[in-house]
């Protein structure tokens, strides 16, 4: 067993799961993909399926690998309503064999399956039954999730994986993100051949970590982790197809003169902090890790209701930006993220965006500590404010 999946239940407490309730009133078989340790399969062990099939597990794996028939033979002497199998990206294959069960007139089967890696999915040519599945993702715990009570400061720290942040002792979630990296490389690069190199993925991954939130220079970061640039851009490509990291591109709906080069944030502060070995949110680090954390709970946010999301950002060649430009449910919002003290100025330059694009549905400033105030036809509000702005 992982040290990740170790005493979980006797670490913290039971969590109600926004997406849950629409996993559970699904008429179709479920595909669940999230990042290890966002807590797909305790999500899933909630809805009660009538079988469980862990294919991390070894042997399991094994006994699925070695003979095409076992589901069938499993299913063959009972009837089973649910059936849930864990990390499905280990046999790709066995969705064929799913899709003829669910084809079956007779059959009644609904299927939970997840999975942290769809690159996996992809190499491995999986048949992912349009028609016959729903697609969801998972990410860490949502603003709504805690009842709109983010422990902003722990979230920098430790982020909001379900087992840090919920830990009572910092230290030994410290432990548990600083392993994070290892169990990462281990289980999901090297256990899957995702890529050859390991050694030059290892260096990859931190010189990407001390980039994350950076507008992406690959020249830059193929150097300090010693590779080709070219491999580099695949590496960025596993991170995020095992959605270890979030791409933004640049917002292009207006005529101004931009920069094309992308960002990409990992997809949680804690691991963040993990791969970079510090955990201090000091004033050099607290800015780029508060955008982080706002970003990361807009995503996470917007998965638990299953709502479409895109997110980018906006930079002239000037040198003007908006740190974020969300379009959801038919709306844009112009989001600039301010840890320091927020003043008229701020909201100003954030007001000069509606000169490239005038259309938007709102302008926020989203800070550290600031009751909900307004400032020309900027609102400046709180994380946990700023989410229930936008109806997540």
């Amino acid at each position: 067993m992982s040290i990740l999946h170790a005493n979980i239940d006797i670490m913290i407490p039971k969590l109600n799961r926004i997406l849950a309730n629409i996993l559970n009133s699904s008429s179709k078989s479920i595909l669940l993909l999230g990042p290890r340790q966002v807590g797909k399969s305790t999500l899933i062990q909630t809805l009660k399926p009538d079988l469980s099939i862990n294919l991390s597990d070894e042997s399991t794996y094994i006994e699925f690998a070695s003979n095409p028939d076992e589901i069938h033979q499993r299913l063959s002497g009972n009837s089973y309503n649910t059936v849930f199998i864990d990390e499905i990206q280990r046999l790709p294959s066995l969705l064929n064999t799913i899709q003829v069960i669910l084809d079956e007139k007779k059959s009644v089967t609904k299927f939970y399956l997840t999975g942290s890696s769809a690159r996996k999915l992809k190499r491995g040519h999986a048949n992912l039954l349009p028609g016959r599945i729903f697609s969801y993702q998972l990410g860490p715990l949502c603003t709504a999730e805690l009842n709109y009570k983010l422990d902003v400061v722990k979230a920098l720290s430790l982020g909001t994986l379900p087992e840090p942040y919920l830990m009572q002792q910092k230290q030994e979630a410290e432990k548990l993100l600083l392993t994070y990296s290892g169990v990462y490389l281990k289980e999901e690069i090297q256990a899957e051949a995702l890529t050859r190199s390991l050694e030059g993925f290892s260096r990859f991954i931190n010189a990407a970590a001390n980039s994350s939130g950076q507008i992406l220079d690959f020249s830059k970061i193929a150097k300090q982790a010693k590779i080709e640039r070219k491999i580099c851009s695949r590496f960025y490509e596993i991170l995020e197809d095992t959605l270890i990291v979030h791409k933004l591109e640049v917002y292009e709906k207006t005529s101004a003169d931009i920069k094309k080069r992308p960002k990409f944030y990992f997809f949680d502060s804690g691991v963040l902090n993990g791969l970079l070995k510090n955990f201090t949110i000091s004033n050099e680090r607290k800015g780029i890790l508060f955008e982080h954390l706002v970003i990361n709970q807009v995503i996470a946010s917007a998965k638990a209701r299953d709502y479409e999301l895109k997110l980018s950002y906006f930079r002239t060649r000037s040198g003007y930006e908006v740190d974020l430009i969300i379009e959801i449910k038919n709306k844009t919002y112009a989001v600039e993220i301010k840890s320091g003290v927020v003043d008229s100025g701020d909201a100003k330059k954030l007001e000069r965006f509606l000169e490239f694009q005038d259309n938007l549905s709102g302008l926020f400033l989203v800070c550290l500590k600031s009751p909900v105030k307004k400032i020309g036809q900027v609102k400046i509000c709180e994380l946990s404010q700023f989410i229930k702005e936008l109806g997540l």
